[in-house]
């Protein structure tokens, strides 16, 4: 009696024959790169958009503005330290705004960056909430050194008791990894207590997913299935419904980590979401100078 032989089910893609997203960021780059030497804030009062930069110790916040810079700076830099191992302690510990060289010395782009210890699940340790919510008010002074048993008060060098339009707040940006596990509920909860902080200020929010090539082995191959991958529209579904940021402005990306030159698709990505957050920040700064 022959064998028959037997036929197994192929496995299912990881990859959705369309992608769920559309987008025109693809060969972007000059556009962008454009626009955002040419970008000026709407209202005269505003001299900087500031972005405030959050989220869980290792997602990428130092090297997302590292990436941003090597762009804008069209070759590698190296002038925002930023930590490439997966630890479980942040790597930041003042807050620190960082400005981007623009053309010559003494100039630089209209809008700046700042970067705040990681969230962590026990109490006391990472940044406290108390201390987000006064950053984003504007009376955290540059260079403040975090102290993750106290929050800043009124009291300390560090406060700032007349912030300017400029100082405060614009965007607050949320970075998380696709490549972490499930978040736990201690971060969860600060996360959604900073946005309800944001949220009273009428302060914009947007999430970049980092890691996207660490985490799915089919846009590891190719950026451009970062829009059909599976497993990251469920990573951005997951996060949308435990934190409550809109899905339209969740922007996943890879940061530069171990590249040597710069790479198209990473810039588009990146200078993509870049010029969503700078917009976002500047139609805030329009309302807020009109209150």
């Amino acid at each position: 009696m022959g064998n028959k032989s037997s036929s197994k089910a192929p496995p299912p893609s990881p990859l959705f024959e369309e992608p769920w997203r559309k987008t025109t960021c693809w060969g972007t780059k000059q556009e962008n790169l454009k626009y955002l030497k040419n970008f000026q804030p709407q209202h005269e009062e505003v001299k900087t958009i500031r972005v405030l930069l959050h989220g869980p110790v290792g997602a990428g916040k130092s090297s997302f503005i590292s990436s941003v810079n090597n762009i804008l700076q069209g070759r590698m830099t190296d002038e925002v330290l930023a930590s490439y191992t997966h630890g479980e302690k942040s790597f930041t510990k003042k807050y620190k705004t960082y400005k981007i060289k623009k053309g010559g010395p003494g100039n630089f782009y209209p809008f700046v960056f700042n970067d705040i210890m990681g969230l962590e699940d026990e109490d006391g340790r990472g940044v406290r909430v108390e201390d987000i919510k006064l950053a984003l008010k504007g009376n955290m002074k540059d260079d403040y050194k975090f102290n993750d048993r106290s929050p800043l008060s009124d009291g300390d060098s560090g406060y700032n008791f007349s912030p300017s339009i400029s100082d405060k707040v614009h965007v607050l940006l949320c970075i998380y990894s696709a490549n972490a596990s499930e978040m736990k509920s201690p971060v969860l909860q600060k996360m959604k207590e900073v946005r309800e902080a944001a949220s009273d200020l009428g302060i914009p929010q947007v999430a970049i997913l980092t890691h996207i090539d660490e985490a799915c082995v089919e846009t590891k191959k190719t950026l451009r299935n970062i829009y059909k991958s599976k497993y990251l529209k469920k990573k951005m579904d997951d996060f949308q419904s435990s934190v409550g940021i809109p899905l339209n402005r969740i922007f996943p990306l890879k940061n530069y980590s171990y590249e040597t030159e710069l790479d198209s698709d990473i810039d588009d990505l990146i200078l993509y979401a870049l010029r969503q957050i700078i917009d976002f920040g500047d139609d805030f700064t329009v309302n807020l100078c009109l209150q």
